[in-house]
């Protein structure tokens, strides 16, 4: 190996976001990187030891540090503590084997959920600390902006470039079609796609696809895809430690019933669409810029949102069997 040859290692790379930028640099062939990506089966970040033995493994001159304890809203709701120290410590992990290990830089994933339960809109980089979290999930919501804390902490002290990204909601092929834990865009195509194959054992012009809450609330939702290519650029490019969003334009913000509309285009479904509005809609908006991420990639070009649907769909079909639900 080069001694110029970045060596990236990318922890929790075996969910969405990992699958996607393994995929992106499968297509690059750069002959300068070597990508490493690894899951839970490979080392439990929450221990020091195990954590200390896989940088000692691969040697990573760089890091992307993904892998997290995560949950569906109600586990978060009574489980605040285990989220809150099982995160620190995967976190306190990562970040302290990386400076001792001499890694060049590591660019940590934050989360949207992060930003002020009572804020203005839109959200940008600037609000992180302003205010406490939403109460349903303090404990993952403060872990994560520790990373924000220790990546300051890391570069005053030591001069460290340990830096950080916030995605809006993220969705795409190897997502996790979980109806009891997944997020709503594989939520809903896995409660069409179930109501679809139901209705081919009866009347499949009495098939209905049900949305629960109004399906007013409005969303910024990046594929995937897009999201590796923006990671990899911070990698590359970004070197501030400073947290920078990565997420669509404000104006392509779109509301739940249009996403469902969008799934069932995606299926060539012609049935009706229900909203049970008995159930919470949730807050209604979670706007966040993207201006700082503008002024460095003023001409990059999102997939849209109908071609981004599309796609999960179809690989949510072909991979039926194999994916995680």
């Amino acid at each position: 190996m080069s001694a110029d040859k970045k060596v990236v290692l990318v922890t929790g790379g075996t969910g969405l976001v990992g699958h996607a930028i393994q995929t992106i640099v499968q297509q690059e062939k750069r002959d300068d990187e070597e990508w490493i990506f690894v899951g839970s089966k490979d080392a439990d970040l929450s221990d020091r030891d195990q954590t200390k033995a896989l940088f000692n493994k691969y040697r990573p001159t760089h890091v992307v540090h993904l892998a997290a304890m995560v949950g569906g809203l109600f586990h978060n709701i009574s489980h605040n503590l285990d989220f809150l120290r099982k995160n620190i410590h995967i976190n306190d992990n990562v970040l302290q084997t990386s400076f001792e290990a001499g890694v060049v830089k590591v660019v940590s994933c934050l989360s949207t959920c992060i930003f002020p339960d009572k804020t203005t809109y839109p959200i940008d980089e600037t609000m992180i600390h302003l205010g406490p979290p939403h109460p349903s999930n303090f404990g993952y919501s403060y872990a994560k902006r520790l990373i924000d804390v220790s990546n300051r902490a890391y570069h005053e002290q030591y001069g460290c470039l340990f830096t950080s990204v916030v995605p809006c909601n993220v969705f795409g092929p190897h997502d996790n079609f979980s109806m009891q834990s997944s997020h709503v865009i594989p939520a809903l195509i896995r409660k069409l796609h179930d109501a679809i194959e139901r209705g081919k054992l009866g009347s499949p012009e009495k098939t209905v696809f049900t949305v629960l809450g109004t399906g007013r609330p409005l969303r910024q939702f990046i594929y995937s895809l897009d999201l590796a290519k923006l990671f990899i650029w911070v990698l590359r490019e970004y070197n501030s430690v400073d947290p920078i969003i990565l997420s669509v334009d404000e104006k392509d913000e779109v509301s739940i019933s249009t996403v469902a509309e969008n799934i069932a285009q995606a299926f060539d479904f012609h049935g009706e669409i229900q909203y049970d509005s008995t159930q919470a809609d949730g807050q209604f908006k979670k706007t966040a810029s993207n201006a700082k991420l503008r002024s460095y990639m003023p001409d990059f070009q999102f997939t849209p949102f109908q071609q981004a649907v599309n796609d999960t769909v179809q690989w949510f079909k072909h991979n039926y069997n194999t994916a995680r639900k």
